[in-house]
């Protein structure tokens, strides 16, 4: 209906166009209500299975977490004494013979490196990737150094197991961590899917929860506008005040509601914000 069409119409009218939709309205509120128990009642199983599948995979998210740090914490102690004895041994000229390409590489300080980069710095999947990759190769060559020197300097072989198990542990932590990430991105789609549907039955809800308010107030609805219909729109006591006041003052001269709040935002305009 226009809003010209509205402004036409008697007070009659309108009561009655409000009547009829009332009783309309508690006719139809139980079949609406019984359609949205059904979709609640459907709805639930669903919701109930997607959180738990994104709880179980967290849990594998924190399960991976956990062994990566161990094994992380554990090498990066064994790297601390490694460095320590890889001292110890040049000072003493065990490591007179030491192969040019390992002082080039440096790769201690690389794998530092790398591990300061995993846990200090705000990577996305790829690029933690990369520097598992590239710890991945390190130690790869790592591998075949340790093989070179202790077949050339048998007293180095506490220092060169102390290395192989730092090695072992970086190895485990790099194979949590990528069992962490592959949760990860396992986990998204479900936690996405978990929103949604929560969502949805939030909805479901709160249209049910409207629809059984509508419901228990239509009998008063009803009962209020076949009284104004009988009785009128002026004051007729409790619960049913003068809804023809506003009207009777515009007739007799007075402001609308709506004219007299166009004067006060004037007044704000005109008056830099402040109303006198």
């Amino acid at each position: 209906m226009e809003v010209d069409e509205l402004l036409e119409m008697r007070p009659e009218q309108l009561a009655q166009a409000l009547l009829v939709r009332r009783q309309v309205l508690k006719q139809e509120l139980p079949g609406v209500i019984r359609n949205l128990e059904a979709e609640e009642e459907s709805l639930e199983p669903r919701v109930k299975r997607a959180v738990e599948s994104h709880r179980k995979s967290n849990e594998k998210v924190a399960l991976f977490k956990d062994e990566r740090n161990q094994s992380q914490e554990a090498a990066t102690k064994i790297l601390v004494d490694v460095k320590d004895s890889r001292e110890k041994l040049i000072d003493s000229g065990g490591m007179v013979n030491l192969d040019p390409s390992w002082k080039k590489e440096k790769l201690l300080e690389q794998l530092e490196e790398i591990e300061d980069s995993i846990q200090t710095s705000a990577l996305d999947h790829r690029s933690e990737r990369k520097l598992l990759d590239r710890r991945k190769k390190i130690l790869g060559e790592n591998e075949k150094w340790l093989k070179s020197r202790k077949e050339s300097n048998p007293e180095m072989a506490r220092f060169i197991d102390s290395r192989r198990e730092m090695v072992s542990s970086y190895r485990k932590a790099d194979t949590a961590h990528r069992k962490m990430l592959e949760a990860v991105s396992k986990a998204q789609p479900l936690h996405e899917k978990k929103i949604l549907l929560t969502a949805e039955l939030r909805e479901i809800r709160r249209q049910m929860d409207r629809a059984r308010e509508l419901l228990d107030q239509s009998d008063i609805a009803i009962e209020h506008w076949q009284r104004r219909l009988k009785d009128g729109f002026g004051e007729l006591g409790a619960g049913y005040r003068d809804l023809m006041a506003s009207k009777n003052k515009v007739s007799s001269g007075g402001r609308s509601s709506f004219a007299r709040g166009r004067k006060t935002e004037k007044n704000l305009k005109n008056n830099g914000g402040e109303e006198e």
